[in-house]
């Protein structure tokens, strides 16, 4: 038998054993957690952000749908609370300011939703900024399909926005100064101006920048006999829609947000393909024309988790 010192000597030996592994086990750790949610999240941006024509439809004429690439971020990151504002035919100044169509205020201005512990931002914006009237890019569409209603072989959409006239002294077809090209040169300080207004409201917040999907395919005689729009003039609106997009993307990398391109993830299903993601004149699926589908946004969705590391 062992006497009362031993004893004693044996029950602090465990105790200090005991202590030791737990010691150990606290320097393993425990089995990591699920990764918790995401805060607040507000969306802000234009009709291929809110998903116009996608159903389920709200917000009046701003059509905003509940499976708008925002409403599906939002759920993929299980976000605490989420603002959606997004509104069709918005132009850059929609982001500070009330949006009117046709004298109707349908919107008030995107950032009023956007507040300091906001900590993820979308803006789809920019694209409108091609077009003069409240309908914004709506109007070149109308003037590039008109067109080739009279001239179907020619470019008259170029021809319009590009200054296209015959120049008598060298005998040849010649181009001036491209409209279009100009207001997106135009809309670069609007939009940085919104940027930094975003970043003053919300200073620790994510701020994306998503550009737009490819609506034209890369080579534009995919178009023959599917769209209303000359095989010229596709090639040149495809142009424009790239500079669009390389105009987002630099302005983003100088004013502190990330650019999330959607072009590549949806080539090839573009309003001339077979398997639209991007609707044309006569929707295939619901949608807005010449604007994404569900799975248009589903897939501009996953560009933006992408680009958070998600």
């Amino acid at each position: 038998m062992l006497s009362p010192a031993l004893k004693r000597k044996s029950v602090l030996a465990c105790g200090a054993s005991l202590s030791a592994a737990l010691t150990v086990l606290t320097a393993l750790g425990a089995p990591a957690q699920a990764a918790t949610g995401t805060g607040k999240y507000v969306a802000l941006g234009d009709s291929y952000a809110a998903g116009a024509g996608v159903p389920g439809q709200s917000a009046g004429l701003c059509l905003r749908s509940d499976r708008n690439y925002g409403h599906l971020v939002a759920a993929a990151l299980k976000s605490s609370a989420y603002t959606d504002t997004t509104c069709s035919a918005a132009k850059i100044k929609a982001i500070t300011s009330a949006q009117y169509d046709a004298f109707i205020r349908v919107n008030d201005p995107q950032l009023d939703a956007v507040t300091a512990d906001t900590e993820l931002i979308t803006v789809g914006i920019g694209g409108n900024d091609l077009g003069t009237s409240d309908l914004g890019i709506a109007d070149v569409i109308a003037t590039c399909i008109g067109g080739a209603v009279i001239n179907p072989l020619g470019t008259p959409c170029k021809d319009h926005y590009a200054d296209g006239h015959w120049d008598w002294s060298s005998w040849s077809w010649q181009y001036g100064e491209d409209t279009l090209q100009r207001r997106i040169a135009a809309a670069r300080p609007q939009l940085a101006d919104a940027l930094r207004r975003i970043h003053a409201k919300a200073p620790h917040a994510k701020v994306l920048l998503v550009g737009y999907p490819s609506v034209l395919p890369e080579n534009e005689w995919d178009c023959v006999g599917r769209q209303p729009v000359t095989v010229g003039d596709v090639a040149y609106l495809r142009g424009v829609l790239g500079s669009l997009n390389s105009m987002l993307a630099s302005t983003a990398a100088a004013d502190g947000a990330t650019y999330v391109d959607t072009a590549a993830p949806t080539r090839g299903h573009d309003i001339c393909s077979d398997d639209r993601w991007i609707e044309g004149t006569i929707p295939h699926a619901p949608a807005v024309p010449f604007h994404p589908n569900a799975t248009g946004e589903q897939v501009m969705s996953r560009a933006v988790l992408k680009a958070l590391g998600r």
